[in-house]
């Protein structure tokens, strides 16, 4: 019997020779709605693993727009984003907490939390029963993120640069929001829960490694502690240059980590990293992914084939196909990871 979704990528997480890579592939609405059928022939030929629970938030009435359309996205915490392009996510102009003194008036959104935790934990487990796959939490903490939507990102900076009252509590409502809503979904069937913050720039860090110690690897420390607690894997996505705060997120827990490689040094990450967590993808967005030559893509892959795969588990052959993607590119990039298998299988 051929091994299921929810097989090759646990194998895969703990190193146990999974049957090929395991195959992700994050598609943004700008990519769905030009490229259809590219899309259906990588589902058809290389079969993603990767799920998401269902939904069993209760409705907002903060929510206003739609993060995807062009025009004003108010979302659940109340944060403005301006759109200007169908398809992708805007950013925030004008953020709700210009002072920090007056972080006392924020408001999580406990109310979208589960109301009927026994009928949503059962919607849950239905749903996850029903699948192969491999299943995520339907949630994504983001602390730092949050923080930034809530003050603006300039702020949000020297906020954390120069710690004044106010900032270290927002960070901690925040932090106590996504702790309840993960009590939730840890008691679910799911397989892995997921987390996120973009913490590099094109070349370093966004901030010193002593201050994102300080203030941040403490409250993903929770988050990994707490998943695990109910033997749930973790799953970290953050862009940029992150090599600095590499060996953190493997000491704390962080079963695999979704980070922009090509910002980075491979080989430097190999010996960091390779064997000690896994490569969630991904492939540079910047310059292979829109390249017009899907050469390059194939490229790509064994470059970083080359310094991180092992045939033992610890990578994940994933990107995101989002605005100025190349489709015939996209293609090979999954073509050329199954001829990397092909070649190292004994």
């Amino acid at each position: 019997m051929s091994p299921t979704s929810r097989e090759i990528v646990t194998r895969c997480l703990k190193f146990e020779y999974p049957q090929r890579v395991p195959h992700d592939l994050w598609l943004l609405p700008w990519a769905e709605s030009r490229f259809p059928e590219v899309i259906n022939t990588i589902k058809q030929r290389f079969p993603l693993d990767f799920d998401r629970a269902p939904n069993v938030y209760q409705p907002s009435s903060r929510i206003k727009g739609n993060e995807f359309k062009i025009g004003i996205y108010v979302d659940e915490w109340g944060c403005r984003f301006t759109n200007i392009q169908d398809g992708v996510i805007g950013e925030v102009r004008e953020p709700i907490l210009p002072e920090i003194s007056h972080w006392r008036t924020v408001q999580p959104p406990y109310e979208i939390l589960p109301e009927w935790k026994e009928k949503a934990r059962d919607i849950v487990n239905r749903a996850y029963a029903a699948s192969d796959k491999f299943i995520f939490a339907n949630c994504c903490p983001r602390p730092w993120e949050r923080y930034q939507f809530l003050r603006g990102s300039q702020n949000a900076l020297l906020d954390i640069m120069q710690p004044e009252a106010g900032c270290q509590q927002l960070l901690q409502r925040i932090h106590e929001f996504y702790l309840k809503e993960l009590e939730f979904w840890v008691t679910t069937d799911v397989d892995a829960i997921p987390f996120m913050d973009d913490w590099g720039g094109q070349k370093q860090l966004l901030i010193p490694p002593r201050i994102w110690q300080e203030l941040f690897q403490g409250l993903y420390q929770d988050y990994c502690d707490l998943a695990h607690a109910h033997n749930k894997f973790i799953f970290m996505h953050s862009d940029g240059y992150i090599t600095e705060i590499y060996e953190a997120l493997i000491e704390i827990g962080v079963d695999a980590i979704n980070s922009q490689l090509f910002c980075m040094n491979l080989n430097e990450l190999s010996q960091i990293a390779k064997g000690r967590i896994t490569f969630w993808g991904e492939i540079d967005r910047q310059q292979i992914l829109p390249a017009t030559d899907p050469e390059m893509g194939r490229a790509a892959v064994r470059e970083v084939a080359r310094h991180l795969y092992d045939p033992a588990g610890g990578i994940i052959a994933q990107f995101e196909f989002g605005a100025g993607a190349n489709p015939q590119t996209a293609l090979a990039i999954f073509d050329e990871w199954a001829k990397v298998q092909q070649l190292t299988v004994v």
